[in-house]
């Protein structure tokens, strides 16, 4: 019996999917994944299986460790599947996980992106530590219970250095700002109808203007490489569509330092593409969980582990 699927689109995961361990039985059992991580391991000058499979929780969720772990599995089940036959139409990543989405969308190659991810992660890291510094040490928080569009205009209306950074869902946007306007939103959004506020344990206001000297110094290193147009359907975090050139590619890399995450804008744009299912191509089910949100009768599928890769090679073939 000949599968329904048509049309697919792959969601890479970001930081804070990472967790012990993760990628192993990929690793174990695939000979191509195992030169993929030897390879990775020479081009950012770091034992990949080591920091995977013997790093504890507080070294793995180092930045500067992270971006590169979580771009190693998410490039681990992307070669996996294609092993199987299943290859992205479409393809979109959320933060960290739309360097994976370059990958596979060929506009960046492995070896040229490996070491990219590992200076993001050091710059990032530097930057987190430079603004956590000074008086007013900045953050994030999760607003509840209202719509994306509500929390951007609320903030820019707020007077606060206070800035929408994931638009997650319908009803949950990430903010990042000062400490001072962290301080002050819970009131100010509880006032405004927000059901929850929800301070965050993370290092820096990520994709907010607060990382704008990050942005600079990555643009040193990223103005180094040559784009390709993209050879399958691109989305970008900064617009939430389709990206149409490798040189638009490169300007959506260094935009979206400082740019919010429109994921539910790219979970529409996946809609509109007639996608019959989703595919979350790395480790945990965070994009899932999210997709699962939208309503939406296309299911989205892990692909972290051989298990869940076969259900998905059976989806195929049934």
């Amino acid at each position: 019996m000949k599968s329904d699927i048509k049309r697919n689109c792959f969601l890479f995961p970001g930081q804070g999917a990472q967790f012990p361990g993760m990628g192993k039985d990929l690793w174990e059992t695939s000979s191509v994944v195992k030169k993929l991580f030897a390879e990775a391991s020479e081009w950012t000058e770091t034992d990949i299986p080591k920091l995977l499979f013997e790093s504890g929780e507080d070294e793995l969720k180092r930045t500067e460790n992270t971006q590169i772990a979580i771009t190693a599995v998410n490039l681990a089940s992307l070669i996996m599947l294609k092993d199987e036959g299943i290859t992205p139409d479409a393809v979109a990543g959320f933060s960290l996980g739309e360097f994976s989405a370059l990958a596979a969308a060929e506009v960046l190659n492995f070896e040229e992106l490996f070491p990219l991810v590992k200076k993001r992660g050091k710059i990032m890291a530097a930057a987190a530590e430079r603004l956590s510094a000074g008086e007013n040490g900045p953050g994030m928080a999760a607003v509840m219970g209202l719509a994306p569009e509500a929390v951007q205009e609320l903030c820019e209306q707020s007077g606060l250095e206070l800035y929408a950074a994931n638009f997650n869902s319908p009803e949950q946007t990430v903010v990042g700002g000062t400490n001072e306007a962290l301080l002050k939103g819970k009131e100010y959004f509880s006032t405004k109808g927000a059901r929850r506020w929800i301070p965050l344990k993370v290092s820096a206001p990520f994709h907010t203007p607060l990382m704008e000297e990050a942005r600079q110094e990555f643009a040193e290193h990223v103005r180094k490489l040559v784009f390709r147009d993209p050879k399958i359907t691109l989305i970008s975090n900064v617009s939430g569509k389709t990206v149409s050139s490798g040189t638009e590619a490169q300007e959506l890399c260094l935009a979206q330092v400082i740019s919010p995450v429109r994921w539910t804008t790219e979970e529409e744009t996946i809609l509109t593409l007639k996608t019959d299912i989703c595919i979350e191509a790395g480790p945990g089910k965070v994009l899932s969980g999210l997709w699962k949100k939208t309503g939406s009768q296309v299911p989205c599928l892990n692909a972290g582990t051989l298990e869940e890769i076969e259900i998905i090679r059976k989806s195929y073939s049934s």
